[in-house]
């Protein structure tokens, strides 16, 4: 592997220093509120100290197994990771998979999150 390819592949990565990992910025997502429900997933918006398009995944009981749960949790992440240059604003997201997920294919649940981004005013593209 090329040095140029192995940089681009982490700098495209879902680091730690993109993802919200404490439980205190999760649970203050859900208390400010602003979310956009889709059929696949739950988008949860967190502003405050800190917040720079980082993500958290969430996937509870009600979505399966824990194979159904850990599928739906990956789908989420990869939808995100391949979409994130796409987003802009400073806001921290918080993604809560729903059911169906588990039987959706990856192109609707990528679609599904650009227009939960879109109403939420974080696309690039609406910014303008």
């Amino acid at each position: 592997m090329q040095p140029d390819s192995q940089a681009t592949r982490r700098s495209a990565g879902l680091g730690r220093e993109r993802r919200l990992r404490s439980d205190r910025e999760i649970r203050e997502g859900y208390r400010q509120g602003r979310r956009r429900v889709g059929r696949l997933m739950v988008m949860w918006l967190r502003s405050g100290e800190n917040a720079s398009l980082r993500l958290a995944v969430v996937s509870s009981r009600k979505v399966g197994n824990a194979v159904a749960r850990n599928r739906a949790r990956r789908r989420l992440r990869e939808a995100f990771r391949r979409n994130r240059h796409r987003l802009a604003g400073e806001l921290d997201i918080v993604l809560v998979a729903r059911r169906p997920i588990v039987e959706a294919a990856a192109d609707e649940v990528e679609t599904e999150l650009l227009d939960l981004a879109r109403e939420a005013g974080l696309l690039k593209e609406d910014k303008k």
